[in-house]
């Protein structure tokens, strides 16, 4: 692949990186169609024991309905899949699946923070592993795209 064509790709996955984490930010910390709630009604929520939240919407499903168990669920790991997806392409050095695992373990860790500290949404220990889980099938994404890519090209971007 000539060097120009890598450059763009880089490029372009910077750009849609910016756009990602802008989009992330605002479902986790300023939509209110997300489980945020007013100022007025705002005070510390988290959940410390695993699995917890995820059992409770999976056996509450009908009563919460497909939408709240949608974006809890699978809205979390669908959420950081582009990050999965999109750190490998910006630089080399961030190819490492462990690198962007943890990364994304870490990014997840940092909204969850946030969130208990300024009371918009909850500290869940729940959403951090789907986030998580969400990075590593971005992950896995990048790692088939690249070898299908290496395939087709014969080398490395």
């Amino acid at each position: 692949m000539k060097k120009e064509t890598k450059h763009v790709i880089q490029r372009t996955g910077f750009l849609l990186f910016i756009l990602y984490v802008l989009l992330l930010m605002y479902f986790l910390f300023f939509s209110e169609g997300y489980g945020r709630v007013a100022q007025a009604e705002r005070e510390y929520r988290y959940n410390l024991v695993p699995l917890v939240e995820i059992r409770r919407f999976w056996i509450y499903r009908e009563q919460l309905g497909f939408f709240a168990v949608f974006t809890n669920i699978f809205g979390n790991v669908l959420g950081f899949i582009p990050y999965g997806l999109i750190l490998p392409v910006l630089h080399p050095g961030l190819r490492s699946g462990f690198v962007t695992i943890l990364s994304g373990f870490c990014l997840s860790l940092c909204v969850e923070t946030i969130q208990l500290i300024t009371k918009v949404g909850c500290f869940d220990v729940d959403d951090m592993i789907l986030n998580t889980l969400g990075a590593v099938i971005g992950y896995i994404l990048f790692t088939v795209c690249n070898h299908l890519r290496r395939a087709y090209y014969g080398k490395k971007i």
